[in-house]
């Protein structure tokens, strides 16, 4: 049985700009609650870039050496990142300021294939087809799918908020401008594999669909230093050769979404219309050419929904 069936729809608002000194504020916040974490390197996420205060992937709270390794001044630390996090949105105009994530689990949790969404032949030795993460935590994880629109933008405000997010490329898409996704990586944004030409995989053979699959993850590891262990299938649609075929070139799971957010409206999977601790939550690389939108108006809209139920935007490697 195949995963989500809708296709995603496609389809940019002046940013309201804080005084100079405001932002000039923001980032001697950030670098203060930053202190020494530019210098502890891979923060334990998988990601060999120095990930600090302000961008994704970096936890506000995590521990840092020396003296700011004390309970107290971790403390502190995300009291001042967070106070960053409230200047930053104000300057891109959200609604209130995003909820800090907790600290990422010590031991990510056991995920196994959603109930309806198994294929002919399935067993444990396949990656783990889900829409939702099992954790209490009142998070939620954002990701952007293709990479059509490469907003700079979006990077300068993800970075600012220190919001997390991953990124399922497809290389059709990107191959025009790869530096850009390279400095969303530096920012701490993982790029993972959504195949080399986005197509429909049930309506591939065997070889078409391993073409599509693990070609692109030998050119996200050329282009960007690092083989994807999350691959997504286009539309959401996959059967038994998809996931051998993406066991077979290094995938471990394969995360669908529970929501998917558009600049001014949210669609659910579940009938309950409502966010759950650990529901994925889908978007896409798109702007004003595709929808009534730009990115950043995207991350308005999405930011509003999930603090306003109190969530936080959590990284999803983090628990996968």
């Amino acid at each position: 049985m195949t995963g989500g069936r809708q296709r995603a729809r496609r389809g940019r608002s002046h940013l309201r700009r804080r005084p100079g000194h405001a932002v000039l504020a923001a980032l001697l916040v950030v670098a203060a609650a930053s202190g020494c974490a530019a210098e502890a390197g891979d923060t334990g996420t998988g990601q060999g870039a120095k990930l600090q205060a302000g961008q994704p992937g970096a936890p506000a709270d995590a521990p840092a050496a020396g003296a700011l390794g004390t309970r107290a001044a971790q403390a502190e630390r995300a009291k001042l990142a967070q106070a960053a996090r409230a200047v930053a949105a104000k300057k891109w105009g959200l609604a209130s300021t995003p909820l800090a994530p907790p600290a990422p689990p010590a031991v990510k949790p056991h995920i196994t294939t959603r109930k309806g969404f198994e294929v002919e032949g399935q067993d444990d030795s396949l990656p783990p087809v889900f829409t939702t993460v099992p954790t209490k935590d009142k998070v939620v994880f954002l990701t952007m799918d293709d990479g059509d629109d490469k907003d700079p933008e979006l990077l300068k405000m993800m970075s600012e908020l220190n919001i997390p997010y991953s990124a399922f490329l497809s290389d059709y898409l990107v191959r025009d401008n790869y530096t850009y996704f390279k400095d969303a990586e530096a920012r701490g944004v993982t790029l993972n594999n959504h195949t080399l030409n986005h197509r429909y995989m049930p309506g591939l053979s065997y070889e078409e669909q391993k073409r599509e699959i693990c070609d692109q993850q030998d050119i996200i590891e050329k282009q960007f230093g690092k083989r994807p262990r999350l691959f997504r299938p286009p539309y959401g649609n996959y059967n038994t050769d998809t996931l051998k075929i993406a066991k077979s070139c290094g995938i471990t799971a394969v995360p669908l979404w529970a929501e998917e957010a558009f600049p001014d409206h949210m669609e659910w999977r579940e009938e309950d219309l409502d966010l759950h601790p650990g529901d994925i939550i889908l978007t896409h690389f798109r702007g004003k050419k595709d929808w009534k939108g730009s990115m950043p108006d995207l991350i308005r809209s999405v930011m509003k929904t999930v603090t306003d139920k109190g969530y936080a935007v959590a990284r999803l490697e983090d628990y996968v």
